[in-house]
């Protein structure tokens, strides 16, 4: 097995997580509560990852990180080499693919909390910052849970955008899924197998842990 590869793809898969729940959250928010006439289009561009073929999500990624476009320019000015085939070039297009499955749990746990309570909230003369924090958020536990677990376990099994965008360097863009990919082109099945295993046994947990949470199975 090789654990670089492993760990490379735990390490992109936590860092993609976290900056998710920061970014996810207002994003979830606005989604749930704002009454804008054109909110589905925002949506529509949220979900798009969902149906898109990662081969074309890919190539426009690897194309929007190129030293030609704005983003690319501004990356290699910045840090003096190109955004595409590096681990920060794996964070951003791991962010993007996996965006819907952070927002989506995240804006439908916002929607089913109790407005009354937040409008109570309000009344007592608590801000709106503070009732999200205090009243929203924990009210939400299990949607947020199951946001951040989705997201970690879709980005540590990516495999199209990620060879798209990162190609395969060693340590620095070869992830777990591309390391089973090349053990199948070396018909080493063995190793091949070992690692398609691990995976499969963290998708099992991932969702026995989701469905754990939604249906509150330690509760009496």
């Amino acid at each position: 097995m090789n654990w670089q590869a492993l760990a490379l793809s735990v390490k992109l898969a936590f860092v993609v997580s976290v900056v998710l729940f920061v970014i996810g959250m207002p994003i979830a928010y606005w989604i749930a509560y704002s009454r804008w006439r054109w909110k589905f289009l925002v949506e529509s561009v949220v979900a798009l990852p969902l149906v898109l073929p990662p081969t074309v999500l890919g190539f426009y990624l690897l194309v929007a990180m190129g030293p030609r476009s704005p983003l690319g320019r501004l990356w290699l000015r910045a840090f003096g080499h190109s955004l595409s085939f590096t681990f920060e070039g794996l964070v951003v297009a791991s962010l993007i693919y996996s965006l819907p499955f952070t927002v989506q749990p995240f804006a439908a746990a916002f929607r089913s909390v109790d407005q009354q309570l937040a409008q109570a909230s309000a009344t007592l003369g608590v801000s709106r910052l503070l009732t999200f924090a205090r009243v929203t958020v924990p009210l939400s536990y299990a949607g947020i849970i199951t946001g951040l677990v989705l997201s970690f376990a879709h980005t540590l099994g990516e495999f199209g955008v990620v060879l798209m965008v990162g190609g395969n360097i060693p340590g620095v863009t070869r992830t777990v899924s591309i390391d089973i990919y090349d053990q199948v082109q070396s018909l080493n099945y063995v190793s091949a197998n070992q690692t398609a295993l691990l995976l499969l046994a963290v998708s099992f947990l991932t969702l026995s842990v989701v469905y754990a949470v939604n249906r509150k199975v330690w509760a009496l």
